[in-house]
């Protein structure tokens, strides 16, 4: 059964087929093109393509140096003293918006009169700042921990007294100056 498919097919196929002998010479012709191409002998160094080793040796570069900088994250005081005590972390974030909002305060006050003792207050603030930052380290390498936090919280309220006691003086010269002014229109 299958060999009448396969004549059938090959029935319907008759004169269909490419039966023409090629051209006179084709041999030859065929012959001389293979001939032709190039062919590199063995003893003669192979380009070598340099891209691709170079691409890998690139990206194996990159990876490292990606790698590198995950591992090399230094953390700041700040966040390793809120890995000691997270308690201590909020009260610094607290009382460091309060203190940011009194500088505001105090910086907006600031007029030729006032000039001299809002400089000397962020002399002190900045006394007090470096004095809280060792306060940290003292705290990160392990000293009396209960004895170091008070001590934090002691330099936030000094920081914010401090702060309190120069706005109120300011508030006393500006109406000193006020009462100056209108005493001296009064006398005219």
């Amino acid at each position: 059964m299958q060999d009448n498919k396969i004549e059938d097919i090959f029935k319907e196929l008759q004169g269909h087929f490419d039966t023409e002998e090629p051209n006179s010479g084709h041999e030859l012709r065929f012959l001389d093109k293979l001939k032709a191409e190039t062919i590199v002998p063995h003893n003669t160094p192979k380009k070598i393509n340099w891209w691709k080793p170079l691409s890998i040796a690139a990206s194996i570069i990159l990876v490292f140096a990606i790698a590198l900088g995950y591992l090399n994250t230094t953390t700041s005081i700040e966040e390793k003293v809120a890995e000691i005590s997270p308690e201590a972390a909020n009260t610094q974030f607290y009382f460091a918006n309060l203190i940011e909002e009194q500088v505001k305060e105090l910086e907006s006050l600031d007029t030729p009169e006032t000039k001299k003792i809002i400089t000397d207050t962020m002399s002190q603030l900045s006394k007090l700042e470096l004095n809280y930052k060792n306060l940290e380290i003292d705290l990160l390498n392990g000293g009396n921990s209960k004895l170091i936090l008070s001590a934090m919280i002691t330099n936030f309220q000094t920081r914010i007294d401090l702060l309190e006691e120069v706005i109120e003086q300011i508030e006393d010269i500006k109406t000193l100056k006020k009462f100056e002014e209108n005493k001296s229109l009064s006398i005219l």
